[in-house]
C-alpha cells in the first residue's frame, strides 16, 4: 500500500527490536518518544508527510483536542436527564434492565434506584439538558453535540482506556493519535505530532498508563509524547551544567553520523527514526520551554481559563492544549484523572467540575475566537459512564456503566446546538442511534477526511485498522 508497509518486518523482528531498544531510557527517552519524523531513507527534512494518498477525501479539521474524564464521569449527572429515575429514586431496581448484563462491583448485590443527585435544565438554542454542576458548558451547548448514547465493550479503567484510545482490549495496538499521525503526518518541525498531558483532582484518581498514547506495531515516531505537568515539561529538554548548545549540536551532529552508517548496513527504519529523533529532541531544547511558559499570555486569557503558571492544572494544560495547536500538534490529550465516582458522588462532582468545567468552556471559547475552532474538534467524555443503581461508599455513589453513556464533540464539521442518540427511561441501555467507541473513531477519522478502512497496515497476517474488523459507522446526522 505504501512505503511504510515494505519494512514492517523490520519494525518488529525481535533482533531490531533489541537492537533499537538497547540504548536506554535517559536521553534514550527523549530520542525514542519526542519525534514526528519519518526518514525511511536518508533525505534532510525530518518532517513526516504522511502516506501517500491520504487524506482519502477533502478534510474538515486539522487537528483533535481530546478532553479524556478519566474514571467515567456520570452520565446521569451531567447532560442525560431522565426524570423516571427520581420517580422510582430508593425503589428495587427492575429486573428487566439488569439481568444478564455486565455489572462491575454491583454485581450479586441487591439493586436500588439512585435519582438525579442535582437539578438540570435546558439550555442554548437546542433546548439541550445540562445538570447545574456544569453551569459553564452550559453556556456553550450551542456550539457542541451531545451524543447520549455511547457503548462500550470493557467495563473496567484499565481496559476500559484502552478500548477507548486503541478500539480494542489487547494491549499493544496502536492509538488512535498514533494512527493519525501515521496517515496524515506532521504539521510541525519543532513539536511531536502527539502530545499527552495529565492533571489529578477527585476521587481514587486512576493511574493511567503510557500504553494508551502507544504507537504498538506501527513506528516508534508515532507515540505520543507525555508533557509532565510541573517542572521541566519533558525530561532531559534542558542541557546539563555546562553544556553549551554548540557543544549539543556537536554531539547531535556525530551520533547522527554513526547511526546513518548502520541504517546504512541494516536498512532498519527505527535507526532513521532515531535520527529524526535526535534531531527534533535539539530543536525542542529551544521550542518547547517558549511553548509551556504561558506567562505570556494576557492576564484576561489566564483568568478565563482560570490557570496559574506552573500550577500542573487542567486548566494550564487546556491553555497548553491552545498552544500547542497553534503549533501545528496535530493530536492533543489531555487526561483529568479523579471521576471514578464509587462514592461521595456529590462531593466529587463537585470537585471535579470545579476543576475541569470553567477551562473546558474557556478552551472551545479561545478557539473559537481565534477562528481556530472551524478546523478543530473537540471531543469530551471518559472511557464510560455510571449506573442508575445505588452504589455506596462514602455517601451515594454509582458504579462503572457501559451500556449506555455521554460523550460530546464540538469543532469542525459538527452540528452544534444538537443532541443525538438516547438511553431508555432509567439511562441504562443506550437504545436509538447508538453509537460504539468504533464509530466515534470512524467519525474521527472521517472528519480528517480519512477513510477508517483503508487506513490499515499488515501485521500478524491481518490488514490492522484503528476500527478493526467489526461493523463500524460514521455518524453522519451530526456532521455538516
Amino acid at each position: 500500500m505504501t512505503e511504510h508497509k515494505s519494512t514492517l518486518q523490520d519494525w518488529i523482528n525481535r533482533r531490531t527490536f533489541l537492537r533499537a531498544g538497547g540504548i536506554g531510557l535517559g536521553a534514550a527517552a527523549l530520542a525514542e518518544l519526542l519525534k514526528p519524523a519519518a526518514l525511511a531513507t536518508q533525505q534532510s527534512s525530518s518532517l513526516n508527510l504522511g502516506l501517500a494518498g491520504v487524506p482519502h477525501f477533502p478534510p474538515k479539521i486539522k487537528r483533535v483536542i481530546f478532553l479524556c474524564m478519566a474514571g467515567g464521569p456520570s452520565h446521569l449527572e451531567t447532560f442525560d436527564y431522565k426524570p423516571d429515575l427520581d420517580r422510582l429514586n430508593g425503589k428495587p431496581m427492575p429486573e428487566s434492565f439488569t439481568k444478564g448484563q455486565p455489572i462491575a462491583q454491583l454485581q450479586g448485590q441487591k439493586l436500588k434506584v439512585q435519582g438525579h443527585l442535582t437539578k438540570f435544565r435546558r439550555h442554548g438554542k437546542g433546548k439541550t439538558w445540562v445538570s447545574d454542576y456544569l453551569p459553564w458548558q452550559a453556556q456553550m451547548v450551542d456550539d457542541i453535540c451531545v451524543i447520549k448514547s455511547m457503548v462500550t465493550e470493557q467495563i473496567n479503567h484499565d481496559p476500559a482506556h484502552t478500548f477507548m484510545n486503541t478500539g480494542t482490549a489487547i494491549s499493544g495496538r496502536p492509538s488512535m493519535g498514533a494512527w493519525v499521525n501515521y496517515g496524515l503526518g506532521s504539521e510541525s518541525e519543532n513539536l511531536p505530532g502527539f502530545v499527552v498531558m495529565t492533571s489529578v483532582g477527585g476521587r481514587n484518581p486512576q493511574p493511567i498508563a503510557a500504553r494508551q498514547w502507544a504507537s504498538g506495531f506501527l513506528p516508534s515516531e508515532f507515540q505520543g509524547v507525555e508533557f509532565n505537568s510541573v517542572g521541566q515539561p519533558v525530561h532531559y529538554v534542558k542541557n546539563p551544567s555546562g553544556v553549551s548548545k554548540h557543544d549539543q549540536r556537536r554531539l547531535v551532529d556525530t551520533i547522527n553520523a554513526l547511526n546513518q552508517i548502520r541504517q546504512q548496513q541494516t536498512g532498519d527504519r527505527e535507526i532513521a527514526a532515531r535520527i529524526a529523533a535526535y534531531e527534533l529532541a535539539f530543536r525542542m531544547q529551544t521550542s518547547v520551554p517558549e511553548l509551556v511558559d504561558i506567562s505570556d499570555e494576557p492576564q484576561s486569557v489566564l483568568d478565563m481559563y482560570g490557570a496559574k503558571p506552573g500550577d500542573g492544572s487542567y486548566a494550564s494544560n487546556c491553555l497548553l492544549a491552545r498552544r500547542l495547536a497553534e503549533r501545528g500538534v496535530r493530536f492533543i490529550q489531555l487526561y483529568h484523572r479523579g471521576w471514578d465516582h464509587h462514592g461521595g458522588l456529590r462531593k466529587f462532582m463537585n470537585i471535579c467540575c470545579g476543576l475541569t468545567d470553567r477551562p473546558t468552556w474557556a478552551l472551545v471559547q479561545d478557539l473559537k475566537q481565534r477562528g481556530m475552532l472551524d478546523d478543530t474538534l473537540v471531543i469530551w467524555g471518559g472511557e464510560f459512564g455510571r449506573t442508575p443503581m445505588f452504589q455506596g461508599k462514602g455517601g451515594a455513589g454509582r458504579d462503572h456503566h457501559i451500556k449506555g453513556f455521554t460523550m460530546w464533540m464540538a469543532g469542525g464539521g459538527i452540528r452544534g446546538g444538537t443532541s443525538y442518540g438516547e438511553t431508555d427511561e432509567l439511562g441504562y441501555n443506550a437504545v436509538k442511534d447508538v453509537v460504539h467507541v468504533r464509530d466515534l473513531h470512524a467519525t474521527m477519522l472521517h472528519l480528517f477526511g480519512i477513510d477508517h478502512k483503508k487506513l490499515s497496515v499488515k501485521y500478524q497476517g491481518l490488514d490492522m485498522k484503528l476500527t478493526g474488523v467489526e461493523p463500524a459507522k460514521v455518524i453522519k446526522d451530526i456532521i455538516t
